[in-house]
This record gives C-alpha cells, structure tokens and sequence, in this order.
C-alpha cells in the first residue's frame, strides 16, 4: 500500500539573530510534512503492516524534501527527528506504526549515516494542530547543543480521517549553544551515543 498523499508542506527555518546577537553561520532547520489518508481511521486492526510500509515510503520522500530545502547534501545534516499526529478517528498506534518500525533506514540513507535513535512524538489531534518535532545529533545522542525541537503547524490538517507525518533536519544546533557537553568536533558516531 502506497501513502494517499493530500499534501505536502517543506518549512524552512533560519535563525539569525539571538538575544541580540549574530548568529553566524545562522542556524537553519527544515521539515517536510506529508499529510495521508488514513487507511485505518475509525476502526480497529490488528495487522498495521500497510502502515508501516507507508512510514518506510515516507522517511526517503521526507528526508529527501528536507535536506533539499535546506540546500545541502545529506551528509552534511546534522541533526533530525521525527513526528506524526493522527486525526481524531485514528489511534496512536496508527503513528507509531509509521514512525518506528521501518521509518529510519531510509532517512539515515538519505542522510548518508545516523547513528543515534531518531527522536519522536506522537499524538492525536485535530486540524491546525502544533506537531512537535524533537532533534537530537544524527550521530551521537550526547551533543547537548543539538537537543532542540522544531514546531510545525498545517492550518487544515489532520482532518479525522488523516495523518500528518514529519521528517526534519538540521545543519547545525541550536543559536548560540553554552551548556557544554560533546562537541560536533568530538563525535565518532559509533555507537549512536558519543
């Protein structure tokens, strides 16, 4: 089973200034955001198989519009996440399926990399709700300059038959990090931690 895509929504996000300071080079965070059908809204099924061939289909298609819209190459992302809300006659678990089963192969192939756990939300809402989508390092869970999170609002999505999916990247942390930890310098990327 393929998505039914109703639409798709990229944000961009560049922060330039901080407290009154520069931020150079300006952070910059992107989201894609598809908004689906929901193959199962308003009943029960055991098998979520469809759905989680749909969180795969989408992590490449996502990943994909997100790094583009920031402009680089994959490899440079440093940082993602991942989020979905499901309208109000769909289940959590209807999110769960696309977000963890089958979703992070294709965007750490886009990515060329990712180490670490994709951070995730989930929940269930209505039209124009606000997705919050965590970040965390691609890499290495312990950059503390990379914890951070991205909001993304769809005026009209998800209706109650719907689903709305989020993939977004970064290429740096957040503005003006200070609270220590692992540097971007410091990461091996080996173990998804350091």
């Amino acid at each position: 089973m393929s998505a039914i895509i109703r639409k798709i929504v990229t944000v961009v996000e560049e922060t330039q200034m901080e407290m009154g300071r520069q931020v150079s080079p300006p952070t910059r965070r992107a989201a894609a955001i598809a908004v689906i059908e929901n193959p199962f809204a308003g009943k029960y099924v055991e098998d979520l198989s469809p759905l989680i061939a749909i969180g795969e289909e989408l992590g490449e298609l996502l990943s994909k519009r997100a790094v583009a819209a920031l402009g680089i190459e994959g490899a440079k992302a440093q940082s993602y996440g991942k989020a979905a809300a499901v309208g109000e006659n769909g289940e959590l678990e209807h999110a769960a399926a696309i977000l963890h089963p089958k979703m992070g192969a294709p965007v750490r192939k886009v990515l060329g990399k990712g180490a670490a756990l994709i951070p995730s939300s989930k929940k269930r809402s209505g039209p124009g709700t606000t997705l919050d989508i965590p970040l965390g390092h691609k890499d290495a869970a312990f950059v503390r300059s990379h914890f951070d999170g991205m909001e993304v609002q769809i005026n009209d999505a998800p209706r109650a038959n719907e689903i709305m999916v989020a993939v977004a990247v970064t290429d740096s942390g957040r503005p003006l990090p200070r609270v220590g930890g692992l540097t971007v310098a410091e990461v091996k990327g080996e173990d998804g931690l350091r």
